[in-house]
């Protein structure tokens, strides 16, 4: 326990330093006297001390690195034994393009792969469908089919690098194309190592680009957690998401409340198809954002983990202590990024980059500056990964673990949104759980409501955006922007029509047909979209059937 005295005295001294210090200085200053407030609009008190830590218990609440709860993270030696991995996301235009940009990352320093997929693959298109014109490698690049993939890959070494993937409603079927396109250069599944985003849940809580009705999209999520915990040890088969929940206009303590009330459904889900919690918790990971409030972020990726780990093993019975960790990839926030002097977000992703990596991240994506205009030039995304180097190897942040461990500050806020995020969890159990809130737009009017008003802090100049509200320039852009294959498009088509022209039909439409009827059953379906992907199925057909098997999701209308 923190000593009792030892508080009491903290607040008599702190008392004394009030009037004799901080009131001559208020007076001084008035205006500094208003009433500081995180993004979340939790108060911030003007100092604090010992006696905001009277009451807790050191060995329960923050503990030791490595150690039950894992407030001070998952490893006794975290970035101190191991830097995390630095996994910049990218992807454009054709396989050929992106496939050059991954291996002028690797040569630049990056540790691990993270691929950004177009808006018709992550809709489940062919990218000859009559709706993906215009939309074509815009943000992302383009997969249709297994040659797609072996393109996108082809000189890297499967077994040596971990690929993460950003991919939700076809995700079983992309990582089929992964796993096959290894096995045909000789890398069996089990050597493979990474993570496929497959978070359907925050797709309707957020991002929107869901595609079958909830129940079907979590049985396809349980599956490929299923196959993954019997074929798979190395590789993640979920990464639970609320880096798209807060880009969607949460506040911090919504993101670490939705996204770990997202996981706990993951469990519950995972438990009723049968699997033991120890042989699936531990290959869970999560993915949060690094947002400006400093504090705040290190705050909640700190009550996340102790949650997480309480809720595993004391809700969950999980006995393995790995199954107890929550491991996480954090990207800097996109939402915070400007077009306005863009030169600006490289401090704002220092900032943010330098928040992940004290709240003690196992992997970083740093934002290019240039992202709210245009996909990363080769200049800006240099300059995105040089920031985690910098980081690593100059600030001497990693020289000691957890160096804000014991923080008044830190320890305060951490228990302030763990109080948050249990609040919420309140809310939606009230409401009969994640799918019934979803369904009745819970989640959706509490992110509206903090976005609208953020926004409305901004209009008004409560919030201070350097170089959009304040500090404003006229200069023009002096920027280098991405300029894409012009003929891009054309060559992704004619590569697509000769995969068409050469597999076998015959094969393809078994193996269609195969998969269509194991999707009107309950059998696990990796093992049927493996084998339409090795006849060379396009990401389309298979979507089709599935579509045709579950239906398509309406959002109801929400005010």
């Amino acid at each position: 326990m923190f000593n009792v005295e030892h508080g009491i005295a903290a607040e008599a001294r702190e008392r004394e330093w009030e009037e004799t210090t901080l009131k001559p200085a208020l007076e001084r200053a008035p205006e500094r006297q208003a009433q500081f407030v995180t993004t979340s609009g939790l108060p911030i008190e003007r100092l604090y001390s010992p006696a905001d830590l009277k009451d807790k218990d050191f060995e329960s609440d923050i503990g030791w690195p490595g150690e039950y709860p894992f407030t001070r993270g998952i490893h006794p030696t975290m970035h101190r034994g191991k830097l995390w991995t630095m996994r910049m996301f990218a992807g454009f235009g054709t396989a050929e393009e992106t496939n050059a940009r991954f291996k002028y990352l690797l040569q630049q320093g990056q540790t691990g792969l993270s691929v950004a997929f177009d808006m018709p693959t992550l809709y489940g298109y062919d990218t000859d469908d009559p709706l993906v014109p215009g939309e074509f490698g815009k943000c992302g690049v383009a997969v249709a089919s297994l040659a797609d993939m072996e393109i996108l890959f082809d000189g890297i070494p499967l077994d040596q690098v971990t690929t993460s993937m950003t991919i939700n409603s076809p995700a079983a079927i992309i990582w089929a194309m992964y796993i096959v396109a290894a096995e045909k250069r000789g890398v069996p599944m089990a050597k493979l190592a990474g993570t496929i985003q497959n978070d359907i849940l925050k797709e309707y809580i957020a991002q929107k680009e869901f595609i079958f009705p909830p129940r079907p999209s979590m049985r396809l999520v349980v599956d490929t957690i299923e196959f993954a915990a019997q074929h798979m040890p190395r590789w993640n088969p979920i990464s639970i998401s609320g880096y798209h929940i807060r880009e969607a206009g949460s506040t911090a303590a919504q993101e670490l409340a939705f996204t770990l009330v997202d996981g706990f459904e993951y469990v519950r889900w995972s438990l009723e198809r049968g699997l033991d919690i120890d042989d699936f918790a531990p290959r869970l990971s999560f993915f949060f954002n690094a947002h400006n409030d400093f504090f705040e972020e290190i705050a909640k990726y700190r009550a996340a983990r102790r949650i997480w780990a309480r809720e595993m093993r004391e809700t969950f019975g999980a006995q393995n202590p790995r199954s107890w960790w929550l491991r996480f990839h954090t990207q800097t926030a996109g939402v915070s990024l400007t077009a306005q002097q863009p030169e600006n977000n490289i401090v704002r992703t220092a900032v943010q980059a330098l928040a992940a990596v004290l709240g003690g991240t196992q992997s970083l994506h740093t934002n290019s500056m240039d992202e709210a205009l245009a996909l990363p030039s080769e200049l800006a995304v240099r300059i995105a990964l040089r920031t985690q180097q910098i980081i690593a190897h100059e600030s001497g942040v990693t020289n000691t673990v957890d160096p804000l461990g014991g923080s008044y500050f830190v320890e305060a806020l951490t228990d302030e949104m763990e109080r948050q995020a249990r609040r919420i969890f309140s809310e939606v159990d009230a409401l009969g759980g994640v799918i019934p809130a979803l369904e009745t737009g819970y989640f959706q009017r509490a992110i509206a409501d903090a976005a609208a008003r953020y926004q409305w802090e901004i209009d008004t100049h409560e919030r201070t955006i350097v170089g959009v509200n304040d500090y404003v320039s006229r200069e023009p852009l002096q920027i280098p922007i991405l300029d894409m294959n012009p003929k891009g498009y054309e060559l992704q088509i004619q590569r697509l029509e000769r995969v068409r022209r050469e597999r076998d039909q015959d094969t393809v439409r078994l193996r269609l047909e195969q998969l269509r009827n194991a999707a009107q059953g309950d059998a696990n379906l990796m093992p049927f979209l493996l084998d339409a992907v090795r006849a060379y199925a396009t990401l389309g057909e298979m979507m089709t059937v599935l579509r045709q098997v579950f239906g398509e999701y309406m959002e109801p209308t929400i005010v």
